[in-house]
């Protein structure tokens, strides 16, 4: 006996799995009006950060608004990427099109990586010739701009969820916010102690510390992206979870991935006792389903339930 058991057909199943699509469509909507917010405070402040850079000669600030100009961009890309990640399934698509949050989050790791080395090229040129800045205004500027970046960082951690693209989104509001407190630092050294070296050196350091961020955002996309195993959700754990199931023998080829990044998706091999009856083996399915939702968060399982090990080709993979 085969039979083709999918995480949302039938039963019990069906029922989690509905009210966990509905909870991922409520978390989207509550993500892309919180993108908005951030994203209207963002582009405000880039004008101001930016012509209080050119006032008062601060390359800490000039950096910050280019930062907050790639902010921009990427909380435009974000907004674009969640909007089209909440489109219903269709015949071309038939997971619809969430995995357009992963390719937002990697868009947005590309940016960052671009606006460090802008701030890095400007930051190395300025050492060895420091111009003058005007410290007081760069603390009032860099002051407010701790603010915006502060709250909308703490928006965008309260709505962020396991997406990787509202965490593309939080990284750059935190690098903007630790970009803001150096910017006051720099401003403090130059009103203290005259010290104009340390504006181009804090830029330097806020660049290094946004190429760190965008390097773990890309390596985490394109993980997605190859259909690497969730991170967090080791096979070895989800087979025994399976295994100890009444009625299951064995599991093979199993199969982890993400849709998206907050959607993982299993597939697997379940080898039954017995000859059960196509009722008692989707019954079987079921309690699999609901034990995979529960401990793991897996809504979206297709099972194939045999009553005997199949023979499949050899390059067909999985796990045994």
């Amino acid at each position: 006996m085969h039979s083709n058991d999918h995480g949302h057909d039938h039963g019990h199943g069906a029922a989690h799995g509905l009210s966990s699509a509905k909870g991922a469509e409520v978390d989207r909507a509550r993500q892309r009006r919180v993108l908005w917010q951030v994203l209207v405070a963002n582009a405000s402040f880039m004008v101001v950060e930016a012509i209080g850079g050119l006032a008062f000669g601060s390359l800490a600030l000039l950096a910050d608004a280019g930062h907050m100009l790639s902010d921009v961009v990427g909380l435009g890309i974000a907004l674009v990427a969640q909007g089209l990640a909440t489109r219903p399934a269709s015949v071309r698509h038939t997971f619809g099109l969430q995995r357009s949050e992963v390719l937002g989050a990697q868009a947005n790791g590309v940016i960052l990586v671009a606006a460090a080395g802008w701030v890095m090229f400007e930051g190395i040129r300025r050492l060895g010739d420091a111009p003058q800045v005007e410290g007081g205004g760069l603390v009032v500027v860099a002051g407010i701009g701790l603010l915006v970046n502060v709250g909308s960082a703490i928006l965008l951690m309260r709505a962020r969820g396991n997406s990787l693209n509202m965490r593309g989104a939080l990284v750059h509001m935190i690098a903007d916010a630790v970009g803001s407190l150096g910017a006051i630092v720099a401003g403090v050294a130059v009103l203290v102690g005259d010290l104009l070296w340390v504006d181009p050196a804090v830029s330097l350091f806020i660049a290094l510390m946004v190429a760190w961020s965008a390097w773990g955002l890309l390596r985490d996309a394109t993980h997605v992206l190859l259909e690497g195993a969730p991170r967090g959700l080791d096979p070895d754990d989800v087979v025994a979870l399976i295994g100890a199931v009444p009625g299951v023998v064995s599991v093979h080829h199993l199969h982890l991935w993400s849709i998206a990044s907050d959607t993982p998706a299993l597939s697997a091999h379940i080898v039954l006792d017995a000859d059960p009856r196509l009722h008692d083996a989707q019954q079987t399915g079921d309690a699999i389903r609901t034990q995979l939702e529960e401990r793991f968060g897996l809504v979206h399982a297709t099972l194939e339930l045999e009553c005997h090990w199949c023979a499949l080709p050899a390059d067909h993979g999985g796990h045994h």
